[in-house]
C-alpha cells in the first residue's frame, strides 16, 4: 500500500495541484484524464491510491513548490502546536502562531492543510463519480473505501473550521456557489456518519494497517459519534473492534506501537517510504533540531513535560528527549527517523528529511480509552467494571499497576494525554470532552499567550475567501 509511485499517480497529484483556483474541480492537463481512465478496476484501484497520496502528502523538503499539499504533514501545527503540548523551540515566524494563539488568516500553514484536504475530497468524489466501470464483485468495497477517506477528511475540517463547504459530488469549475458556501456542520456530519456507515458494511479486515478497513472505519465512526454525543451507538462499534476474534492487542513495549510497523495495534495509519522522493514524509525532520526547512517545530512545552514526567509511567522516556543541542529544550520522540541509541530506538531512514515512519491515525488503545469515554456517556466519571478494564489495560502497559476503582473526566482526559501525547489528538480531546476552554485559558495565561475563545476554530484561509468573491464568510474573531 505504501508504493504508489505510479506515474498515474504523480501526473493526477501535479494536475491537481497545479488548480489551486479550482481545485474543488481540477481539470487534468494532460493526456491522462478521468473521462478515459476509469475503465476498469485496476484503474479505479489506482484512484483509490490516489485518494491516500493526498492525504499522505508532499514531501515539502524534497518538492519545495509552495502550491502543492502537504497534507497530514502539517496537521501537528493546527493540532498539538494549539494545544498545551508542543511549541516551536525559538518562537519565531508562522509556525509560533498556533502556539501564541495568535493565527492569522493569511496563515500559510492553514491555508496548506484546508487545500490539501478539499483536494482529497475532490479525488474521493472522482472515484465515487466512476464507479460505473467497476465490476460487480469490487463495487462496493470500492465505494465503502474512498467514502472512508472523504469521511476522515471532513471529520478533520469539520473540527477544525466548524461550518464548511459540503460537496459530495464532482462540481464544475464555475460552481462556486456549492464550492464556496458554509453549511451548518451537522449537514457535514450526515455525510460524515453516511459515508463511515457504508463503509463498515462493506470493507473487511485483515489488510496492511495503511489501508481503509472495517476495523478502522468502526473506530473513526465511534469517534465522531463521541463527538455528537451518540454515546451507546460508539460503544457499541468500539467493543465490535475489541471482540477477540478481530485481533486488535495493546504492544508489550510502547516502543513497538511506532518503531514496528504493521502491528497488532494499530488500526489505520499513513504510510511513508524511507528515502523515496515521492512517498517520504519530512514532519520527522522538521520536530529536531535544524535538520529540516525549520530550526524545530512541535517541541514539547514545559507543561507537557511536567505532565509526562508525573503522569506518563514508562511512557515517558519514548515520549521526549532533551535536544542534545540545547540544553532545556525537548523534542518529541515517537517518530525519531534517525534512531536514538540510549533508548533503544533504530534509525529508520539514512536521510531524516525523507523519512518513511508512518503516521499512526487510529490505535488500539485510543479505542480503549474512548471505551471509557462511550460507558462514561458524557458524566463526571464512571465505576464500570467495563471501563475501569479498559482503562485498567492502558495503565498497566505503561506500568501504571495501581488498581483503579473509579474514573473521572479528568482522569479519562489525563491518560488520553499520557498515552496519546504527540499523536495529534490532545486538542481535538479537550474539546470533545469539554475541557477546552479552562485547560487553554489557563495554559494561555501562565504562559504570557493570546488564547480567546474564539480560537476553538482556525480562520477560514484568506486565500479562499478572496477566490471566493464574497461567498465564503470567515469565522468569528480573524
Amino acid at each position: 500500500m505504501k508504493q504508489i509511485n505510479l506515474l498515474l499517480i504523480a501526473v493526477f497529484a501535479l494536475s491537481f495541484a497545479s488548480c489551486e483556483d479550482t481545485f474543488l474541480a481540477p481539470e487534468l492537463e494532460t493526456g491522462i484524464n478521468a473521462e478515459n481512465y476509469y475503465t476498469t478496476d485496476s484503474e479505479i484501484q489506482a484512484g483509490i491510491l490516489n485518494i491516500y497520496d493526498g492525504i499522505q502528502g508532499v514531501n515539502a523538503l524534497k518538492i519545495t513548490n509552495n502550491n502543492l499539499n502537504h497534507g497530514v504533514q502539517v496537521e501537528f501545527y493546527l493540532t498539538e502546536m494549539r494545544s498545551d503540548n508542543t511549541e516551536t523551540k525559538s518562537n519565531e515566524g508562522e509556525a509560533a502562531q498556533f502556539e501564541s494563539f495568535t493565527i492569522e488568516s493569511t496563515n500559510g500553514i492553514v491555508a496548506d492543510y484546508y487545500r490539501s484536504y478539499y483536494n482529497v475530497i475532490f479525488r474521493a468524489n472522482l472515484v465515487l463519480d466512476k464507479l460505473e466501470s467497476a465490476s460487480p464483485e469490487k463495487k462496493a468495497a470500492f465505494a465503502a473505501e474512498a467514502k472512508f477517506l472523504r469521511a476522515y477528511a471532513y471529520f478533520n475540517l469539520v473540527r477544525l473550521f466548524g461550518d464548511v463547504p459540503l460537496v459530495a459530488g464532482l462540481i464544475s469549475p464555475l460552481d462556486t456557489e456549492t464550492a464556496f458556501t458554509r453549511v451548518s456542520s451537522s449537514l457535514v456530519y450526515d455525510l460524515i456518519v453516511s459515508d463511515l456507515q457504508d463503509a463498515v458494511a462493506n470493507l473487511s479486515d485483515g489488510g496492511a494497517n495503511d489501508q481503509a478497513s472495517k476495523a478502522a472505519a468502526e473506530g473513526i465512526l465511534a469517534k465522531v459519534y463521541l463527538t455528537l454525543g451518540r454515546y451507546s451507538e460508539a460503544q457499541t462499534l468500539l467493543e465490535s473492534i475489541m471482540s477477540p476474534s478481530r485481533g486488535f492487542s495493546l504492544e508489550n513495549d510502547f516502543k513497538d506501537v511506532f518503531y514496528n510497523e504493521g502491528n497488532n495495534e494499530v488500526l489505520f495509519a499513513i504510510g511513508y517510504v524511507p528515502s523515496s522522493n515521492d512517498d517520504s514524509q519530512n514532519f520527522s525532520a522538521e520536530w529536531l533540531n535544524a535538520v529540516g526547512r525549520t530550526s524545530g517545530v512541535n517541541y514539547v512545552s514545559m507543561d507537557a513535560k511536567a505532565f509526562l514526567d508525573t503522569h506518563g509511567g514508562n511512557r515517558t522516556a519514548l515520549s521526549y528527549r532533551e535536544d542534545a543541542a540545547q540544553a532545556g529544550k525537548y523534542q518529541v520522540v515517537k517518530y525519531l527517523p534517525n534512531g536514538d541509541a540510549a533508548l533503544g530506538i533504530p534509525v529508520t531512514s539514512s536521510d531524516p528529511t525523507s523519512a518513511g515512519n508512518d503516521w499512526v491515525v487510529l490505535r488500539y488503545s485510543d479505542v480503549l480509552l474512548m471505551h471509557v469515554e462511550a460507558i462514561m456517556a458524557g458524566g463526571a466519571s464512571t465505576t464500570s467494571s467495563n471501563a475501569i478494564a479498559s482503562f485498567q489495560a492502558v495503565r498497566n502497559r505503561a506500568g501504571l499497576t495501581d488498581a483503579v476503582t473509579s474514573i473521572s473526566k479528568q482522569e479519562l482526559a489525563d491518560e488520553r494525554r499520557a498515552e496519546l501525547a504527540f499523536e495529534n489528538h490532545r486538542f481535538f480531546d479537550l474539546v470533545r470532552l469539554g475541557l477546552a476552554q479552562d485547560v487553554l485559558s489557563a495554559f494561555s495565561a501562565a504562559n504570557g499567550l493570546g488564547y480567546s475563545t474564539t480560537d476553538l476554530l482556525l480562520p477560514i484561509p484568506q486565500v479562499e475567501i478572496g477566490l471566493s468573491n464574497g461567498l465564503l464568510s470567515q469565522n468569528p474573531g480573524y
